[in-house]
């Protein structure tokens, strides 16, 4: 059983928060640093990164750049998932790291020298939503599950059109939903589970982050971009590959329950906890059936 982000105590603000079962949180208010709540936040974030290493790769393979960047942006970049990414795809590349949170920062920090990379990375703290400092001129901004976080993020896009050098590329990543990790007869006590949590944070979701799962395509064209293409990548990595994916499906299904806790009935959450309780026999790390399965979306849009 995991304990609700402190974003959840602004109800009223939570349109500018992040979105406390999301993966990949950052960009939006900060987090006090070191608190309980946004060093786990961390780790899901580092998992998020391990396992969906490859499909991040894919992605900054693909993206459609008539010259390789100089200077890159990362807008709400979190731990560095995206930071580390790029800069290996663009080796003559420095970047700036742009996020809320200053216990994020730190932690890419503490990366980017263990990397050697920390001569080619600078960080930013920065609301999003508030003002912007000073982000020089890049040929590419990456905002990946940032974007909908935002109070406007149609905003956003207009002041990254400004911000990116002529002929610059704006690349926007997203997540298709919370991931899955479950088989869908699973538990066996509660077949069906993961689906009745899914439709509960669905539902927190419309409410409360109306941003998500939002067709970033129109939206970058009514900011003045001009569509340079869009990709969609399906994701599934079985645990049998990969033995983090265990630690990132116990991370995520906290988040999960943090999010969709107040919509669930008694014995969902029973079936959920005995999941989440990592000395018990029902542990999801004592499983071997668990797959992460969701899919990432990349808009890519020019500067005219």
């Amino acid at each position: 059983m995991t304990h609700a982000s402190p974003h959840q105590a602004h109800q009223a603000q939570q349109a500018r928060t992040a979105d406390p079962a999301h993966p990949a949180q950052h960009g939006a208010r900060p987090l006090p640093p070191h608190t309980p709540d946004s060093d786990g936040q961390a780790e899901l974030l580092d998992l998020d990164a391990e396992v969906l290493a490859e499909h991040t790769a894919a992605i900054t393979a693909w993206l459609p750049l008539d010259v390789e960047p100089r200077h890159i942006v990362d807008l709400g970049c979190g731990t560095g998932a995206g930071t580390f990414a790029l800069l290996a795809r663009f080796p003559a590349a420095e970047l700036t790291a742009v996020d809320a949170s200053a216990g994020h920062l730190e932690r890419l920090r503490e990366k980017a020298e263990a990397l050697g990379v920390a001569d080619r990375v600078r960080t930013v703290a920065a609301d999003l939503d508030g003002d912007w400092p000073d982000l020089g001129r890049p040929g590419l901004v990456w905002a990946s599950a940032s974007l909908h976080h935002l109070a406007d993020p149609d905003r956003t896009l207009r002041a990254v059109r400004e911000l990116l050098a002529p002929g610059g590329l704006f690349a926007v990543v997203e997540l298709a939903g919370f991931p899955r990790f479950l088989p869908a007869d699973a538990p066996r006590e509660r077949p069906g589970l993961e689906d009745r949590c899914h439709a509960a944070l669905a539902r927190h979701h419309a409410e409360h982050v109306p941003h998500r799962g939002a067709d970033w395509g129109p939206r970058l064209a009514a900011a003045g971009f001009a569509a340079a293409g869009e990709r969609t990548i399906s994701v599934r990595v079985d645990a049998s590959r990969d033995d983090a994916v265990g630690r990132y499906a116990l991370s995520s299904l906290e988040r999960l329950r943090a999010g969709a806790a107040s919509a669930l009935p008694a014995e969902d959450l029973s079936a959920l906890d005995r999941l989440l309780d990592t000395g018990g026999p029902f542990s999801i790390l004592r499983r071997d059936d668990l797959a992460v399965r969701t899919e990432r979306t990349v808009w890519a849009a020019r500067r005219a």
